[in-house]
């Protein structure tokens, strides 16, 4: 059964495919652009805390969202109730916005028959005392591998995202999309010190890819590995200092402080600390930035976005030259480029945007020990927390969950609280060495732009960067 299969039986119940057909093009008469988005979501979150499990909870919901779009307005609407009576209501609120206007449909997106991840539900694969086993299992196993595990929490996700859209020609795109994760946090408490680690993992795959022995104990390694380490750390200093990045998650500094400054909306306002710079060196050579949502079951890949777009390969920066943007449709006609696979939403209710997918900075040359050994005083961050973005100046702060002095080459004690501060622009050309060991996040990044959040992901090699300043609390 095809993906429109699928959603022809879970929309066209109430409503009829000729009727939707039908309000969706009279909406759209005058405007150059819009569609019909149907969704339903199945979605499931079970969390363990002291060994008991705390919340378990499911929630499936439906709906449409209508839109028109004539220059650089657009109208709105949606509602749970896919019916053609809520639809007729909708199609004349978002009419209202062409009013007047004499715009000629654009073409649709090209078809694709390409499938980056599964279409079967997760949630109804796995019966429901399995998935407490799980959680009931890691928090044993956290416990038996070191008395100094005084708490662990657990948290086991999923949801299954079915889309249809409907354009005013009649075009009909549907897409089915899986997504699970696991999250693993532990407490340790030793001569009256309490420090916790945490680690999580996903992706659009089946919880399978979670729930393997050698899967779930590994997460708990990690997380328990990060909690032992941060007992033993001392302060971290403050100052302009050398700062190598690790691969991987890391690589969430970049998807907020460079990745948000190359969406097209921004750079269309001019609202962007990256308008008006296209073609021109932003960053240091050999620095070249993707956004690429066609990575098989990642976190951040679609088959095809939210407007019906095929994601695709977008290169933003490259050898240190700003060489794109990422676009949704409409700031692409604005702009007079093409639509990059970029038009996401978080749901039925909210209008699609420029979002990025799984945002990457690109392998270099370099051995990871080589750019270690070559730091005279600096810091190491090898995992990242929290952090702060302003998109028009491009200054953050950014947070280090696990970060390590490094003097005259050699990896000294971790440290807390250091804190990563700069300006995204700025930063790309303090770039000196990039690590040839490239890897992606393991699969836990959440982007959260104008209220919404979508899963994306992050990566990047080993990179050192020079002249950053570091909080901390140390003298």
């Amino acid at each position: 059964m095809t993906a429109l299969d699928t959603t022809d039986r879970l929309f066209f119940r109430e409503l009829d495919q000729a009727a939707a057909e039908r309000l969706t093009r009279g909406a759209l008469q005058g405007a150059e652009d819009g569609e019909l988005f149907l969704e339903y979501v199945e979605s499931e979150a079970i969390s363990l805390d002291d060994g008991r499990i705390r919340s378990a909870s499911f929630d499936s919901t439906r709906g449409f969202g209508l839109r028109a779009v004539a220059g650089e307005a657009a109208g709105y609407a949606h509602g749970g109730e896919i019916s053609e009576a809520a639809l007729q209501r909708a199609a004349a609120t978002v009419r209202a916005v062409a009013a007047g206007h004499s715009g000629q449909l654009a073409l649709g997106p090209r078809a694709t028959n390409a499938r980056l991840y599964d279409d079967a539900n997760p949630l109804s694969a796995v019966e429901f005392p399995a998935k407490t086993a799980l959680l009931a299992a890691i928090d044993a196993y956290a416990r038996g591998r070191d008395s100094r595990v005084t708490q662990v929490m657990a948290g086991l996700s999923g949801e299954w995202q079915a889309v249809q859209i409907i354009r005013g020609d009649g075009q009909r795109v549907a897409d089915l999309r899986p997504l699970v994760r696991l999250n693993v946090s532990v407490v340790v408490e030793s001569g009256g010190r309490r420090e916790s680690g945490m680690h999580g993992m996903g992706g659009r795959v089946s919880y399978d890819a979670l729930m393997s022995e050698a899967a779930w104990k590994g997460a708990v390694d990690e997380a328990l590995r990060q909690a032992l380490l941060n007992l033993e750390s001392i302060p971290a200093p403050a100052g302009e200092m050398e700062v190598v990045l690790g691969p991987g998650w890391p690589g969430i500094l970049l998807h907020e402080a460079i990745g948000h400054g190359l969406e097209g909306d921004f750079n269309r306002k001019k609202t962007s600390a990256f308008a008006g710079l296209l073609g021109q060196r932003i960053a240091a050579p050999g620095v070249t930035v993707v956004d690429d949502g066609t990575l098989a079951n990642r976190r951040g890949s679609l088959t095809v976005d939210d407007e019906g777009t095929p994601t695709g390969r977008t290169v933003m920066i490259e050898d240190g030259i700003l060489t794109g943007f990422i676009q949704d449709r409409q700031n692409a006609r604005l702009m007079g480029v093409a639509p990059t696979g970029n038009g996401r939403r978080q749901s039925h209710a909210h209008a699609p945007m420029p979002r990025m997918t799984n945002t990457v900075m690109l392998g270099g040359d370099k051995d990871p020990e080589e750019i270690l050994r070559s730091v005279k005083r600096g810091i190491w961050g090898v995992n990242f927390g929290g952090g702060q973005v302003d998109i028009t100046s491009g200054k953050f702060v950014f947070s280090m969950s696990e970060a390590y002095l490094v003097e005259d080459g050699k990896v000294g004690a971790p440290v807390k609280g250091a804190m990563l501060i700069g300006n995204g622009p700025d930063a790309l050309t303090r770039v000196t060495m990039i690590g040839n060991d490239m890897s992606l996040d393991p699969g836990i990044g959440t982007c959260g732009k104008q209220g919404q959040g979508v899963p994306v992901g992050v990566g990047q090699p080993t990179l050192k960067m020079t002249g950053l300043t570091i909080g901390g609390t140390a003298v």
